[in-house]
């Protein structure tokens, strides 16, 4: 563990609740038009989630590496855990002139904002969440995310209703506060006065590669069974019949797969499969990476390209069949799905595909 941040305060405070987010900090700090120098000071809220608690321990070292100090918050680790971190972290956050984060819908996030005085906001990409945050921001809208939208309002959002509201207010530009928005992702929405600033990779670029390309193909694995989205069956049948077409031999796990959906996928589709123990940007850009990447609708449908520019893999990514979804899935799924695969450039897009 780094030593805590001194009394003077940090020039500029980074909040990260996942791998990608840490990346993306890092690669916001690597750009030459922040220069954050040694002033960064990063917050991980760590989850509890083993792979993911795994995947943000080698990103720490990464960023230690870097010369940035990380601070690591156990933030969830018991019911008292949450008042622990707010509170150890309240003077740091009045002090900070700058506020990066990663994931403007964690209620976690949205109750730091409403502690700092940072005159200077960030948001990095948290993945194609993005999209929807800044759409709903210039729309005015309260911050909900994209999978749960158009259901009703639960007791708990109606008791935080209040600290989201006032979340978004902060996170909106204003005569006294800047916002800038960190994507590698497109925009079809812009708030006026909100900064827009495009994510290329470039740290990721710099520091690894370029990679071994193997003859092969590998899967890129996604967590829409988790999340409620695609039915467990008809995902497996999508993915059995994506490696027998294009010769897939390796499957890169989602940090959010569960065990036992990846222990019948291997079984059942003889894939080896593969548990990453960094974001896949990295894991591909190091290699080695097969000359093509099979993707559903996600992040990396944005970001691989960038990556793994001046390389000759190619990425294909397979729409999502409306046949698949859940009877629970979210009335805006499809339209979201269907925006993040149309929008992506430099891929290689495939019909959903039939079970074989």
């Amino acid at each position: 563990m780094s030593p805590r941040a001194g009394n003077t305060g940090p020039h500029t405070l980074a909040f990260v609740e996942s791998p990608v987010q840490l990346l993306n900090v890092l690669e916001w700090a690597h750009a030459p038009e922040h220069a954050v120098g040694a002033g960064l000071t990063l917050v991980v809220l760590s989850p509890i989630d083993p792979m993911t608690r795994g995947q943000l321990r080698r990103m720490a070292e990464l960023a230690r590496e870097e010369g940035h100090q990380v601070r690591w918050e156990e933030a969830r680790g018991g019911p008292a855990a949450p008042f622990q971190t707010i509170g150890g972290l309240a003077g740091l956050l009045r002090r900070a002139e700058r506020v990066v984060l990663g994931d403007p819908f964690s209620r976690y996030v949205q109750l730091l904002l409403t502690i700092t005085k940072a005159r200077d906001l960030v948001v990095v990409d948290d993945g194609t969440a993005t999209m929807e945050f800044v759409a709903q921001l210039a729309r005015g809208e309260r911050l909900v995310r994209w999978h749960r939208k158009g259901g009703r309002p639960g007791p708990r959002d109606l008791v935080f209703a209040p600290v989201s509201s006032a979340a978004r207010k902060r996170l909106t530009p204003s005569e006294r506060r800047k916002v800038e928005i960190f994507s590698s992702m497109p925009m079809e929405e812009r708030l006026e006065g909100v900064t827009v600033t495009a994510n290329t990779f470039a740290w990721t670029r710099a520091r690894f590669g370029p990679p071994r390309i193997t003859k092969g193909a590998d899967m890129v694995g996604t967590s829409l069974v988790e999340t409620g989205v695609v039915d467990g069956d008809r995902y497996l049948e999508a993915v059995r019949g994506l490696a027998k077409t294009h010769g897939a031999t390796r499957y890169f796990a989602h940090r959010r797969e569960s065990a036992e959906k990846l222990h019948r996928l291997a079984v059942e589709t003889g894939l080896e499969v593969v548990r990453p123990d960094l974001p896949l940007e990295l894991i591909a850009r190091r290699g080695p990476i097969g000359r093509t990447i099979l993707s559903f609708p996600s992040t990396v449908v944005h970001t691989l390209p960038l990556a793994l520019s001046g390389t000759e893999v190619r990425v294909a990514v397979c729409d999502i069949d409306p046949a698949w979804l859940t009877q629970n899935a979210s009335p805006r799924a499809q339209g979201f799905l269907s925006g993040v695969t149309g929008t992506a450039r430099d891929v290689h897009r495939l019909s959903a595909v039939t079970a074989v």
